[in-house]
Order: C-alpha cells, then sequence, then structure tokens
C-alpha cells in the first residue's frame, strides 16, 4: 500500500509523478534518477518514493518504453508545487486509502442478505462484515474447490452440472478467466485500490497494485477466493453455498425476505442482488414478481485463436518474447458497412477457450488464462453488438435470443457440448472447414470444424467477415488462414438491467440493491467489485440511518 506522511497530526500526501518514460531495459536506479532530473533536487531532497502505476508505450516496437507514475517525498514540497504550478505531471498525490461509511450498531436486529459470490457479491458481502453488517450471503453453487472439479466435468468428460459450472459458483464466473483487473469505469473515490489491496492480502502478487493490466490468472483466484471467504466468517459473516434464491417477498413494495429451493426461509429488509449474468431463472423469478427491468443491449459473436508468438511479434517487433513485457494483449474495433460495430472482448493472452454454458443442450465460448499466461494461443472473443431492436419483446426477449443461438451452436457441435469451428481463411471465403491447420484449438470437450455461416444472425457473419481483414492492417497476421474461429460468444454481459434509483435501490422495490454485472451495472471484475463496494456502502447507510439506536 501507499505510505502516507504524519505532520501535526494530519496526512500529508507526497507528490505525484506522470509520464515518467524509461527503455524497458533501464537499471533500478533510473527511476530514482529521473526524479530527481525531472524535479530539478539534490539526491538528498528526495526522501523516497512509492511506484503507482507502470504501463508501457509499444507503439514503436523497436524503442518499447515503460511509462511510470509515482509519489514521490521530497524536502520543501510546497516550494517544489509551486515550481511546477503549471505542470499537468507534477501534482499532489491523492489520498486513496479507504474510509470506511458506517459501523453497525451493536443491537443490529437484521442482517443483510448478499445473493452471489462473484467478484461484485464477495466484495459487498466483505465491506459489510468489515463493517459489521454479519452479512448472509447465498450462492447457489458450490465452493471454489468443489465447483472446479465440477467445471473440469464437462471440459474433459462432456458432462454438465447446471449448479456448478463457469458461470455458477463460488467465485463467480470471473474465477474462470483471465483474471483481469482493470477497468475503463470512472472511480473518483478510488475503490480499485481497496480492491487490489483486499485481492493482495489474500494472496495476489503484490505487482498488481501497480502495473496498468493487472491480472491474476485462474488458479490464483481459486486460492485468494477462499482466504476473502475465511475473513468474512470470521468478522462475523455467515457464507451458504449450494442455496439457490427461488423467491424474494416483497410486501408493498419493500423487500421482506428471501425463499430458498430447499424451502428455507431467511426474514430481512435488506438484499444485494449480485447474481451474475447467466442466473436467467432468477431474472423470471423477478420479473414474475413485478420488480422493474428492462431489456438492455450485449454483443455476440465467436472466439479466435492465434499463435501467441504472432501477437507478439505484431505488438513488440524484437522485443517479442522480452520477460518484462510478456506476452502481448490487443485491442481492436472495426465499424462495418452495414451499420454493426465489431470488436475484441476479454482478450486472453497465452490462454484457452473454454466452455461456459450453465444450461443443457447448449454451447458457450469464453476465454481464460493463467497468471503465467504462456498456453500456446491467444484468443479474445470477435463480438457484434446488439441491441433490444434485435430481439423485441418483454424484457427477457434477449434470454430467448441468447439461448436460440447456444442451442444452434449445440446442435453444430454435434450435440455432445463440443463447439462448432472454422478456419478464419474459410470463414472468409465461404466455405466449410474439413481439417485445421498450423492453430490447434484449446477448447475442450472439443471442436467440430464445419461451417458458422448459420451459427448467428446473417448481420453478425456479415460484419465480422468484414471486420478480420480490416484488423489484419493494425495486427499483421490476425486474419491468418489457418486462424480458428470457436462458437458462440453469447454471455458478454447482463441481457437485462434491474434499474436502480441514486440510493442504489431497485427503483419500485425498496430494500433491494440490484448490482454488478448481472444487473447490468458492470463488465469485469474490476468494476464489479467496485459496484459491490458501491452497493454496501449504500445499503449501511440505509440500516444505521434506519436504526434509532445507531451512533451518530
Amino acid at each position: 500500500m501507499k505510505m502516507y506522511r504524519i505532520i501535526a497530526g494530519k496526512i500529508a500526501p507526497m507528490l505525484r509523478l506522470t509520464e515518467i518514460k524509461l527503455p524497458i531495459g533501464h537499471p533500478q536506479h533510473a527511476i530514482h534518477d529521473a526524479i530527481i532530473k525531472r524535479l530539478g533536487i539534490r539526491v538528498d531532497e528526495l526522501h523516497g518514493f512509492t511506484l503507482f502505476r507502470r504501463g508501457y508505450d509499444a507503439r514503436k516496437p523497436s524503442a518499447i518504453m515503460f511509462i511510470y507514475t509515482v509519489d514521490v517525498d521530497v524536502a520543501h514540497e510546497e516550494k517544489v508545487l509551486s515550481r511546477f504550478k503549471n505542470d499537468p505531471h507534477v501534482k499532489p498525490a491523492p489520498d486513496t486509502r479507504y474510509h470506511f461509511v458506517a459501523q453497525a450498531p451493536k443491537n443490529l436486529s437484521e442482517r443483510p442478505v448478499v445473493i452471489g459470490t462473484g467478484p461484485c457479491g464477495l466484495f459487498a458481502g466483505l465491506i459489510l462484515a468489515q463493517m459489521g453488517f454479519r452479512p448472509i450471503i447465498l450462492e447457489r453453487g458450490k465452493e471454489v474447490r468443489e465447483r472446479s472439479k465440477d467445471t473440469w466435468g464437462l471440459w474433459r468428460k462432456h458432462e454438465l452440472n447446471p449448479e456448478s459450472n463457469v458461470q455458477f459458483g463460488e467465485g463467480g464466473a470471473g474465477t474462470f478467466s483471465d483474471g483481469k483487473l482493470y477497468s475503463q469505469v470512472k472511480d473518483p473515490k478510488h475503490y480499485s485500490r481497496k480492491v487490489l489491496h483486499e485481492f493482495i492480502k489474500a494472496g495476489a502478487p503484490p505487482e498488481i497494485e501497480y502495473v496498468s493490466k493487472p491480472h491474476i490468472g485462474t488458479f490464483r483466484l481459486v486460492g485468494m477466493v477462499e482466504v476473502m471467504r475465511a475473513n468474512i466468517i470470521e468478522l462475523g459473516g455467515e457464507v451458504r453455498f449450494q442455496s439457490r434464491v427461488s423467491d424474494i417477498e416483497i410486501d408493498n413494495g419493500q423487500v421482506r425476505g428471501v425463499t430458498l429451493a430447499n424451502g428455507d426461509h431467511i426474514a430481512t429488509q435488506h438484499v444485494v442482488l449480485a447474481i451474475g449474468h447467466s442466473a436467467r431463472d432468477t431474472f423470471e423469478m423477478l420479473h414474475q414478481r413485478g420488480v422493474y427491468l428492462e431489456a438492455k443491449p450485449f454483443s455476440v459473436g465467436f472466439r479466435i485463436e492465434h499463435p501467441q508468438s504472432l501477437i507478439d511479434r505484431a505488438r513488440f517487433g524484437s522485443n517479442a518474447g522480452n520477460p518484462l513485457l510478456g506476452a502481448a494483449d490487443y485491442k481492436l474495433v472495426h465499424h462495418s458497412s452495414n451499420g454493426r460495430s465489431v470488436y475484441s472482448f476479454c482478450m486472453c493472452p497465452g490462454g484457452t477457450v473454454v466452455a461456459a454454458t450453465s444450461e443443457a443442450g447448449r454451447v458457450v465460448t469464453n476465454g481464460m488464462s493463467q497468471y503465467s499466461r504462456n498456453e500456446r494461443n491467444a484468443n479474445s472473443g470477435i463480438v457484434v453488438g446488439i441491441t433490444p431492436e434485435d430481439y423485441p419483446g418483454n424484457p427477457l426477449a434477449g434470454i430467448e435470443f441468447q439461448r436460440r443461438w447456444e442451442s444452434r451452436a449445440f446442435e453444430l457441435g454435434g450435440g455432445n457440448y463440443n463447439a462448432p469451428g472454422q478456419l478464419v481463411g474459410d470463414f472468409i471465403a465461404q466455405r466449410p472447414s474439413t481439417k485445421l491447420g498450423e492453430v490447434l484449438p484449446s477448447y475442450t470437450p472439443g471442436v467440430t470444424l464445419g461451417d458458422l455461416s448459420t451459427a448467428l444472425p446473417d448481420y453478425v457473419i456479415e460484419a465480422v467477415r468484414e471486420a478480420l481483414p480490416a484488423f489484419e492492417k493494425t495486427i499483421k497476421g490476425f486474419a491468418m488462414h489457418d486462424a480458428v474461429l470457436t462458437g458462440v460468444e453469447t454471455r458478454t454481459s447482463s441481457p437485462v438491467r434491474i434499474k436502480r434509483d441514486e440510493s442504489y435501490q431497485s427503483l419500485n422495490t425498496k430494500g433491494l440493491y440490484p448490482a454488478g454485472e448481472g444487473a447490468g451495472y458492470a463488465g469485469g471484475i474490476m468494476s464489479a467489485a467496485i459496484d459491490g463496494i458501491e452497493v454496501a456502502e449504500a445499503l449501511a447507510l440505509s440500516m444505521t440511518r434506519k436504526n434509532p439506536n445507531s451512533p451518530e
């Protein structure tokens, strides 16, 4: 964590310097020397510094530069600031420490309920526990290690457990992903630092606090989730697995409790709904109960795989393979002539394509990486944006749209959870694929080659066919004949939004706090975790204000 000086009993933030550029092979003392040179100070006037962020500029592959942001402790700080008052790269460092907004009263008579243990539910539960609210956390799936066994059951044995898979179970869908911890959401209160700090406490590598695109990987996430669960329990929280919520009791627009599939009832007036984007039966139950929700845009497409070495060469040139850079990633966008936007999604360097369905008779793909990112292939989703205009109907119409194409993928794959696939060259040329080339697909249970032209709507196929050669202009080799497309990617985000007001509660159901990806308010581990913190704070403030004996 960042260190702060204490002066006269108050926190004194250090200076923050941005845009310090150094060659990737620079010696350790180079940052120290660059700070002194930038500020024009003597060596003895630099009392210390903390690395806040490290990114890289690879626009010139032959001369890749690290870009640092550092917080520095210097003598005569005010004088230094005065000299650089017009320099946007020298400013006071903000206080990024987390500050709790409430503390549970000692005589708290009600316990809040959190539904879901993905990143959103996990952090909502952790923050509530740290504030003393002793939350009850309900997870329909199994604890993370048992869940991992069930997930491998699909990947290796073609056996699906609808309640324990990539989508359902402790850790949420993010557990079987690249473990990316970066997001483009606005974060004025620096909640992301709280997330990173808690992950490091749970066993994540310390570097995630400063690298510009931190990731953890699946194997490490498993252990971290267990540590965080233990922390919640130590603080008085409770975590119940295989506890699917089948109903929510609503009386006069106010939540009164939840009912589990086994018949148990938990009375509460405060429920965090962090169910993830694939809890389709829960969406249906909420719709039946009259909770306000609406259809929202999402994206569908395929997974694409290339040799990771090809992506490394295209992005890093002669620096490809440099361990300081790791496996290269990419981010691509194309606006096709039919009006659709095509973009890369959830890019996994050195990773694998995984089976991610949660329903029998359907095929869904996703991508994941381990911390090392050292598998042979790079993969990402190549997806096309769609809107409710493409699936008109009630608020749940997007779910039926997803199911239709997931069922079609199951059929094209052979009806055994194999995924349908096609070589990129054949896809562009509009001919079926009959044999693999240089790229061996990583998806298990397996890939059945054929023709993907009927795997998704015509406008999606048309847009992707146009985009692949266009992406070749940015990454040489992207449209290589032997690259493999695997279908289908349909769970890019929730197909519904459970709208909430400024107090983070449902528009028409008090005490219900829709949160995270499933509610349409996040997209990825970091944004979901941040949303969990924000919702937990709103709930805590509501509970303390309602309690007449709570401290001021």
